[in-house]
C-alpha cells in the first residue's frame, strides 16, 4: 500500500524530520533475509560498524598508533569459502613523530593505511606522481599486531524506502550503505560498507542520492596475491537499490589549452556497475533525548 502523507514543504523537512509515516512498500534490499521493517523497528538481521566508535589500535613501543575506522570493505571468495575484512583507517598528514619542533614534513603528503588479513596497504599522496602512492607490509613490519576496537551499530533501521529515507535523513539519525558487487567470472564478490558522509534528498522529485567516500574499492576481476593489493581509494554515488557509480583515485592528466601540463593523483573516470544498495540508520534518539 503507498504512502499517501503529503510530501513535507521544505522547510518541514528541515526544522523537524518528525513526519508520521503510513504504510510502506515491501522491502527492496540485498538480502532475501531483510524483512520489510516499520521505521520505528530495530533491523536484526544485518551488522554494521559503529563508525563514531571503531578504532585500529597498534602496540608498538615507538608509536601506539590509533587509527579511526572509516569505512570496511568485505572480500568473498565463493570458490574457496573464505571471506577478508578490510578496515580502511582515516587520513592523516605526513609528520615527524614526536619532534620536539618541526611537526609537519616539509614535503607533505596525505597518508593513509588499510589494513585486513595480517597486510597492510598504505596510500601516500603527494603533490605531483611518486612511485611511493602505494605500498603493502606485513604487519610485523609496521606497529606491531593490530588491536581492533570494534562497536556494532545498534539498533539499526532498515530504510528500505524513500520515505523512510527522507524522514531519518531529516531526523538526523547516523546513516550506514552496504553494497554488494560482485564477479561471476572470478567468483569473488565484496560488500562496501561505509557511513554517509553526504545525502542528497529531493523533495519535488522523491528521490535521495548518497555521495560518500573515500571508500575502499576491491577489483574483482582477477584475484591478486595478497588479496589486499585488489583495493583502491574511490567515491561511491548512488540513488537506487541496482546500481552504483564510482570514482578511482589515480594518475589523471591536468590540460591546459589542450595540452597536458602533468600528472596529478585525481578522482576521475567515474563508472556504473551493477550492485545492490541497502541504505541503513543507527537509532540514536534515545541518546539524543
Amino acid at each position: 500500500m503507498p504512502d499517501n502523507t503529503p510530501p513535507p514543504t521544505r522547510r518541514q523537512f528541515l526544522t523537524s524530520g518528525t513526519i508520521t509515516i503510513g504504510s510502506l512498500s515491501a522491502c527492496t534490499g540485498t538480502t532475501a533475509s531483510l524483512k520489510s521493517l516499520n521505521i520505528n523497528s530495530p533491523e536484526k538481521n544485518v551488522e554494521c560498524l559503529d563508525y563514531g566508535r571503531s578504532f585500529l589500535c597498534n602496540p608498538s613501543p615507538h608509536n601506539a598508533v590509533r587509527f579511526w575506522i572509516e569505512s570496511r570493505t568485505t572480500l568473498f571468495d565463493d570458490k574457496n569459502g573464505t571471506s577478508t575484512h578490510f578496515y580502511q583507517c582515516a587520513s592523516c598528514k605526513s609528520e615527524e613523530t614526536f619532534a620536539k619542533q618541526g611537526l609537519l614534513k616539509e614535503d607533505n603528503h596525505d597518508f593513509m593505511p588499510i589494513f585486513g588479513d595480517d597486510d597492510w596497504l598504505i596510500f601516500r599522496r603527494h603533490a605531483r606522481i611518486t612511485t611511493r602512492y602505494r605500498q603493502l607490509a606485513k604487519t610485523k613490519d609496521l606497529w606491531g599486531e593490530p588491536i581492533l576496537k570494534l562497536h556494532a551499530a545498534k539498533p539499526l533501521l532498515m530504510l528500505d524506502t524513500w520515505e523512510k529515507i527522507r524522514d531519518v535523513t531529516a531526523e538526523g539519525l547516523p546513516l550506514i550503505t552496504r553494497t554488494e558487487i560482485s564477479n561471476i567470472k572470478t567468483g569473488l564478490r565484496a560488500i562496501i560498507e561505509c557511513p554517509t558522509k553526504s545525502m542528497n534528498i529531493s523533495l519535488e522529485k522523491s528521490l535521495y542520492q548518497v555521495d560518500t567516500g573515500p571508500i575502499v574499492f576491491p577489483d574483482l576481476t582477477k584475484r591478486y596475491d595478497p588479496p589486499i593489493d585488489c583495493l583502491r581509494l574511490a567515491f561511491i554515488v548512488f540513488n537506487a537499490p541496482h546500481f552504483a557509480d564510482f570514482v578511482i583515485e589515480q594518475p589523471t592528466p591536468v590540460i591546459e589549452d589542450g595540452v597536458e601540463k602533468c600528472r596529478v593523483y585525481h578522482y576521475s573516470n567515474p563508472f556504473s556497475m551493477a550492485a545492490e544498495n541497502t541504505v541503513l540508520a543507527m537509532d540514536t534518539r534515545g541518546e539524543m533525548n
